[in-house]
């Protein structure tokens, strides 16, 4: 749900102006997209199909504690709220996309829901060892950052914890090993490639 290049965003005008929750207890809920520069919503169909991963692989979804580390809109952790999670943290450096987060979160009283502005990497730094189960990645697709965040996040991660990973480009097996991870799932839905990873057993 992050920016896309000034190239991809002249060809998605289109882009909506609101998403919704696709489940749970918010279900339906709209969630507005901010007019700001190149921000892109992950398409409900990739969100739906990510959560039946989710539930495929961690049913226990009310014990879950998730991340969101490049929240935009937030419609990934609150999707993983609404479903039912114990806890999710949502990251955001743009201040207006903060705030909009903030009072989505305080009109649905999501009070399991923190947000934290401020940079992904230098937030995920401070975060505490093994405190998440469900960890979203989704940086913009120019930003160079989907692989140190990868790297950042590996010790975020608690024993059986999933990471979402979203790019314009595969992320074949290879890539996921060299950087520490077995690839469970993966698919794409036109440019948008979402991956499911998970820390290789050591």
């Amino acid at each position: 749900m992050k920016r896309k290049p000034r190239s991809a965003i002249r060809s998605q005008s289109h882009a909506p102006h609101r998403v919704r929750i696709i489940g749970g207890v918010w279900k339906r809920t709209p969630i507005p997209v901010a007019d700001a520069p190149g921000l892109r919503p992950t398409p409900d169909r990739v969100r739906e199909t990510l959560f039946n991963w989710i539930a495929h692989l961690r049913p226990d979804l009310a014990a879950l504690r998730g991340l969101d580390l490049f929240a935009g809109t937030g419609a990934l952790g609150f999707e993983l709220a609404s479903r039912g999670a114990a806890h999710v943290t949502l990251v955001e450096r743009d201040p207006k996309l903060a705030a909009a987060l903030r009072a989505l979160r305080d009109r649905l009283g999501a009070t399991q829901i923190d947000i934290a502005a401020g940079d992904a990497l230098a937030t995920a730094a401070r975060l505490a060892d093994r405190s998440f189960d469900v960890v979203f990645i989704d940086p913009p697709y120019d930003s160079g950052l989907l692989v140190p965040a990868l790297d950042a996040v590996r010790r975020l991660l608690a024993p059986n914890g999933l990471v979402y990973a979203e790019s314009d480009a595969p992320i074949d097996a290879a890539l996921a090993a060299a950087h520490g991870y077995e690839l469970v799932r993966a698919d794409r839905a036109g440019r948008v490639c979402f991956h499911l990873l998970r820390p290789k057993s050591s």
